[in-house]
């Protein structure tokens, strides 16, 4: 499928691009490795007390986690360094308690390699069951348990389960994902449509080339 491309993009550098370069320096400076990890927390830590962040991110009224589980593709998202050379990736959600989802993350690379990453969901908002913190297994989260934990906000949620546009707080990420591996371009154009509406920078979205 070749590597993702890139739908549109944004003229320049972002001040979020700036602020990356300026955070990847100093990580560079402390010579990487856990002084580069332990740096990149303190700052992403400090970042979280300044005002001035995003305005409020709506989530749907409710999600029904048993009509959520089972197989989600991923049919484009905001670039992340995780799924850097996924050429596709695909989650599969399984109900093992009240409020709690078990997860399958799944890339598979140009070469054909596959990635799979294990994780556990947890709702945070049990009004709603929009608002979870994700957390998957790593070196990271058995040293420091909660410490890589991720939200991961429902946004749009068709009435059949069948497309789903997932995101978070800070609008660094988001993903369309499908029951299906494509969806119509009407569909496609809702959602991207209703990512934009919500503050997301949609002209940085990769779509998998399939």
């Amino acid at each position: 499928m070749g590597s993702p491309r890139t739908v549109g993009s944004a003229p320049g550098a972002s001040p979020l691009t700036e602020r990356g370069r300026t955070v990847g320096r100093r990580v560079a400076a402390c010579g990487g490795g856990l002084r580069g990890v332990l740096l990149l927390v303190v700052l992403a830590l400090s970042a979280c007390t300044r005002g001035g962040g995003p305005p409020p991110l709506p989530v749907v009224g409710h999600v029904d986690l048993e009509r959520y589980q089972g197989t989600w593709y991923e049919i484009a998202r905001l670039p992340n360094w995780f799924e850097r050379g996924c050429l596709h990736s695909y989650a599969e959600y399984r109900l093992t308690g009240p409020g709690t989802l078990a997860i399958t993350n799944t890339c598979i690379s140009a070469e054909g390699n596959r990635r799979v990453a294990q994780g556990l969901a947890t709702v945070a908002d049990p009004v709603t069951n929009a608002r979870l913190e994700v957390e998957f297994d790593n070196w990271i989260s058995r040293l420091i348990p909660g410490l890589t934990r991720g939200r991961y906000w429902i946004l749009d949620l068709d009435p059949a389960y069948r497309t789903v546009l997932v995101g978070e707080p800070g609008r660094d990420y988001l993903w369309i994902l499908a029951r299906e591996k494509s969806v119509p371009p009407e569909t496609y154009g809702r959602l991207v449509q209703r990512a934009g509406a919500l503050g997301f920078d949609t002209a940085r979205l990769v779509v998998p080339q399939r």
